[in-house]
């Protein structure tokens, strides 16, 4: 796809860019061994919620059936209960200056080598296309994380509840409770989540399945076949075995170009919170109301 010049290129620009990565949902579901049809409709209506046309609580009820016939004593009914309390502490939230990113995929190979994902599987990739009219053409780079939306619907299709809100912002996967039917990667409107297969590079890398990547805090050992993560689906989590060591993400701490930002979004002083205050400042298909914690810089 080559975007056509008119000055700089607009947020929709960016979200047609975006819309090319992201998967068939029937081509994404055709190997799960739950019902498609359903996943494919309660993707739909969890974005009806956002946008205001469905009510929550009608959403549950339309499903509710559904999914206690397919999934059984897995399924965890209802809406997730509000917590009482907030807890205090950082709101993660990462700012991307599309200005400064020169598309060298250094945040996709360290996201590779930190998370150790297996073939197939890039939690961060950077989409790419042509701009302008020859011979007045540009390269233009959009990394892509997952977005760790405030209003995830891949945490409302979700029928074990694997897929929660962290109180840090962050979106978090249970990979113990996931049963891989992958709704949420149907639901997720940015492509950013990936099912493990169980494919690895043991045959081309000595000792790849000797360790695994600490899955939000929790230290797997071996990788082998049958063995959580594999058959279940898995996404970027802003690193967070990374933050609990008071570290950075590996794709911000590696990245050449400065691009990256990190930290705090509920710190009115903090970087992130400022430069996401920028004129600038843009959000990946804002209009879905998913309320994403990236904010790119045009």
């Amino acid at each position: 796809m080559v975007l056509k010049a008119k000055g700089s290129l607009e947020p929709q620009d960016y979200d047609m860019l975006a819309n090319n990565f992201v998967s068939d949902a029937e081509k994404v579901l055709e190997k799960s061994p739950y019902d498609t049809k359903l996943g494919i409709n309660m993707a739909r209506d969890a974005r009806n919620v956002l946008s205001g046309k469905l009510k929550i609580e009608d959403f549950h009820t339309v499903y509710s059936a559904s999914l206690l016939k397919e999934f059984g004593d897995q399924y965890a009914s209802g809406p997730e209960e509000p917590k009482s309390k907030k807890e205090k502490g950082p709101k993660w939230g990462m700012v991307i200056d599309l200005k400064k990113c020169v598309g060298c995929d250094t945040c996709t190979v360290s996201c590779k080598a930190e998370n150790r994902t297996p073939p197939g599987m890039s939690y961060n990739v950077v989409l790419e296309t042509l701009s302008g009219d020859f011979p007045n053409i540009s390269l233009v780079n959009l990394p892509r994380p997952c977005m760790h939306c405030d209003k995830p619907p891949c945490v409302q299709v979700c029928p074990t509840r694997a897929t929660f809100k962290l109180e840090n912002g962050i979106v978090a996967i249970d990979n113990d409770r996931c049963i891989g039917c992958r709704y949420c990667m149907v639901a997720c409107p940015y492509g950013a989540r990936s099912y493990d297969f169980g494919d690895g590079y043991d045959q081309e890398m000595t000792g790849y399945n000797d360790v695994t990547s600490p899955e939000y805090g929790i230290e797997r050992g071996e990788r082998k076949k049958g063995k959580i993560p594999e058959e279940t689906v898995r996404k970027c989590s802003f690193c967070y075995h990374r933050l609990q060591r008071g570290e950075e993400p590996a794709c911000v701490e590696t990245c050449i170009g400065d691009a990256r930002y990190f930290g705090d979004m509920s710190d009115p002083n903090s970087v992130v919170s400022k430069l996401a205050a920028s004129p600038r400042a843009f959000y990946l298909k804002e209009e879905l109301g998913t309320k994403p914690r990236v904010v790119y810089l045009r």
